[in-house]
């Protein structure tokens, strides 16, 4: 067929057309992906737990950071200090790591241990069972290192003794101060009551590098340090486990966590709380989750903490790992361990000052 000029300017238009229409079908539009959100029924019990954790609650846009993204390299972040602290840290950085490239180490030298560690910029936190001393707090200044403390649980001291035991179920401070003071003359178990067996009395306890030592010392000896040293310390818990547990006649003390893994092993006594001079005395009170909570298991109750360098605190993967050891997602590890979270108020004042910890460093860039 022949086409005059004319017609082979309207076959050209056809085709041009036709062109349009093939590259308008394969256009590549930049539409936001989003991700699917399952909805919930407003009156099911999953939406009002969903609704309770917005963002009333500081760390839980943050709390599943991977931290992916928060360096160029992977990194580690260590963590020194308290045996008791540190099953704790231990359960946080196992979470921590399955959805990060950066590593937590954790060093279980004791509390005073780990303080040598941060006070020497060895370490990016620091695990503690007991609060910080204005010894330290007044060191820290003179090296110029900021700190922030972060209250991540509560632990009770159980005042721990063989199963095989009869004859004791309960003591009272006053009691415990006979045993464990300074030149002690309880030596047996019939010297603390003529009515128990004349055998010695074998006594384990936290050594002196511990929190737990230091906070044991100074609630039930009144001065800090003070001690008994007819006794088998140890910094690791385990140990002391072992050696309440292997003798008929051994009395020790240990956190309420290793108390808790070890109940077929050990058993818990009764404390009575100090009185005052012709008061009468107070109830036995046994450590459960409950008395050590509501502080009822007094005076033996105390919170658990971690100490971060604020300077550790400018690298984004330790700002990641402390926003999930503070955040909902991470209580039910404490519980796993057989410790005690803190109350929900108590870890939302942990969560908003780590915030505003990491706000205040981040303007001051």
């Amino acid at each position: 067929m022949f086409l005059d000029g004319h017609g082979w300017r309207s076959v050209a238009v056809l085709l041009a057309i036709g062109a349009m229409g093939i590259f308008s079908g394969c256009e590549v539009k930049s539409t936001p992906v989003t991700t699917p959100t399952a909805k919930v029924p407003s009156h099911s019990p999953t939406a009002a737990a969903h609704e309770a954790s917005k963002p009333s609650d500081p760390a839980t846009p943050k709390a599943h950071e991977t931290a992916e993204n928060s360096a160029a390299e992977a990194a580690n972040i260590s963590a020194e200090g308290s045996s008791t602290v540190y099953p704790i840290c231990q359960s946080f950085a196992v979470e921590f790591e399955k959805k990060s490239k950066h590593t937590v180490s954790i060093g279980m030298q004791g509390t005073g241990g780990g303080y040598k560690k941060f006070v020497n910029r060895q370490a990016d936190i620091w695990n503690a069972s007991r609060g910080i001393d204005p010894k330290e707090v007044k060191e820290l200044a003179e090296k110029g290192i900021e700190w922030l403390e972060l209250n991540i649980a509560v632990d009770g001291i159980v005042i721990a003794v063989n199963p095989k035991n009869t004859w004791c179920s309960n003591l009272t401070c006053e009691q415990l101060k006979q045993i464990w003071e300074p030149d002690s003359k309880v030596k047996t178990w019939s010297d603390l009551d003529p009515a128990w067996p004349a055998e010695p009395m074998l006594l384990y306890g936290a050594d002196t590098d511990s929190g737990t030592f230091e906070y044991f010392t100074e609630v039930i000896n009144e001065k800090k340090k003070a001690t008994n040293t007819n006794y088998t310390p140890a910094a690791n818990d385990n140990v002391l486990v072992q050696g309440i547990a292997s003798n008929k006649t051994a009395l020790g003390y240990i956190p309420f966590g290793y108390y808790t893994e070890n109940t077929e092993k050990l058993k818990a006594l009764g404390v009575a709380d100090k009185t005052k001079s012709g008061e009468a005395q107070k109830p036995f009170v046994e450590p459960t989750e409950e008395t050590i909570l509501s502080g009822e298991y007094a005076p033996l109750a105390r919170p658990l903490f971690m100490y971060v360098n604020k300077n550790s605190l400018k690298r984004p993967e330790v700002a990641a790992f402390l926003r999930f050891a503070v955040s909902k997602e991470s209580q039910s590890l404490i519980g796993k361990r057989g410790f005690v979270k803190v109350k929900e108020e108590e870890r939302l004042k942990a969560a908003e000052k780590l915030e505003e910890a990491i706000k205040e460093l981040s303007s001051a860039k």
